[in-house]
């Protein structure tokens, strides 16, 4: 049974849909779904899926509202909260994996602690799924101090998806040590990178422009489609540019209305191929989330990066900043989002040739190791030997 709630972007949605993935040969699954559907998003076949009513968090991330705005807050909590307990009565799964809780995701907890009791007294193992980089909070010290006693109270493994030699969890979570129960890092999760035969036919030279979720990056956004007309006679590329399934109609409107007259510019919402375009891209430009700054470093495309900085998150500078330290990406600030310049910027990254870094991209199998280990109360199996030179 695999718990994720998205509230904001696709990030966590699509990452714990790749560790299912790698999960399906061996495991039975039930998905639990707590974000809002995205139209067109494709669930892989032979699981169960159940979106319960969703969540989400308004812009300035101070509370949650249901997305279906006939139903109360308490309405919502009472509803997911049963299911839930129902779900689990039913699946009685061997393994329950929360993505993020207790790290973050806190404010669920109306419905996770009475999860996590009743998957205990079942004789369910639970997991907790976690990231590279954590949000940090305004009291850090008692945000870990509580994390550690919901962790060594109920937890019985907490798996982090990254390389510790790239980035070590405790540079945002210092009281790892503190934690009873095994911690492994098991390489960062990524897509699989797709056969040259199914890739869809798209406008080559080409340079990929996306913002995740799309609640945010619309200036990155607007930058982009105003340089457009400035690069027509200078390079080749086609740029396509997907706003992402949560942008605002009238911001893709406003883009699509912006390059009507100009041929070497696209404006979509979405697509489920994102990693097919980015497979063929010249260059790719967005923000820096996990799951795309993966996909750059899978496919070894060149890439402007810029992080979102909102609710005092750090996760995204903190990634982009290294790559970019490293030679990897080129990262975007705020003051570069002036046409002429970012044109100019554009064209003088397509002629650099980026660093490729050996990080541990294995984080699917070694996820489904470390679970099949736990289930079968096995030796612990040596990790995977990690690159150092950095």
């Amino acid at each position: 049974m695999f718990y994720c709630q998205h509230i904001l972007g696709m990030g966590h949605l699509i990452r714990s849909i790749e560790i299912v993935k790698g999960l399906i040969p061996d495991f039975q699954i039930c998905f639990i779904n707590g974000g809002q559907v995205i139209e067109n998003f494709k669930f892989p076949p032979g699981i169960e899926v159940v979106n319960i009513p969703a969540l989400k968090t308004d812009s300035k991330f101070k509370e949650l509202k249901p997305v279906d705005e006939n139903l109360t807050m308490e309405e919502v909590k009472n509803i997911r909260k049963n299911m839930l307990l129902d779900i689990c009565d039913r699946f009685r799964p061997d393994v329950l994996i929360i993505e993020l809780y207790p790290f973050g995701r806190r404010p669920f907890s109306f419905e996770l602690i009475p999860l996590i009791q009743k998957a205990k007294s079942i004789g369910t193992k639970v997991v907790s799924s976690v990231r590279d980089i954590l949000v940090t909070k305004q009291n850090q010290q008692r945000h870990e101090e509580k994390v550690c006693q919901l962790i060594n109270q109920y937890f019985d493994m907490v798996l982090i998806h990254g390389d510790p030699n790239f980035i070590n969890l405790d540079l945002s979570f210092s009281s790892i040590q503190n934690l009873t129960c095994p911690v492994h890092y098991t390489g960062y999760v990524v897509q699989p990178l797709l056969p040259k035969t199914s890739l869809i036919e798209i406008k080559t030279p080409s340079i990929l422009v996306s913002v995740g979720g799309g609640r945010f990056g619309h200036d990155l956004l607007e930058c982009v489609v105003n340089t457009a007309p400035l690069l027509a006679k200078h390079i080749p590329h086609h740029i396509q540019v997907f706003t992402g399934a949560f942008s605002p109609p009238a911001l893709l409107n406003k883009l699509q209305t912006i390059t009507a007259q100009h041929n070497n510019i696209t404006v979509d919402r979405y697509t489920p191929n994102l990693l097919n375009y980015m497979q063929q891209a010249d260059l790719s430009i967005g923000m820096a989330g996990y799951n795309t700054t993966m996909n750059i470093l899978s496919t070894g495309v060149r890439a402007m990066m810029m992080a979102f900085q909102g609710n005092n998150d750090k996760e995204q500078e903190i990634r982009v900043s290294k790559l970019d330290t490293l030679g990897r990406v080129n990262m975007i600030y705020p003051e570069d989002l002036e046409p002429k310049n970012f044109g100019q910027k554009m064209i003088t990254y397509l002629q650099d040739k980026p660093t490729q870094l050996n990080l541990n991209l294995d984080g699917v199998v070694n996820t489904n190791t470390y679970l099949k280990q736990l289930i079968n109360e096995q030796h612990q199996v040596p990790e995977k030997q990690l690159a150092t030179n950095y």
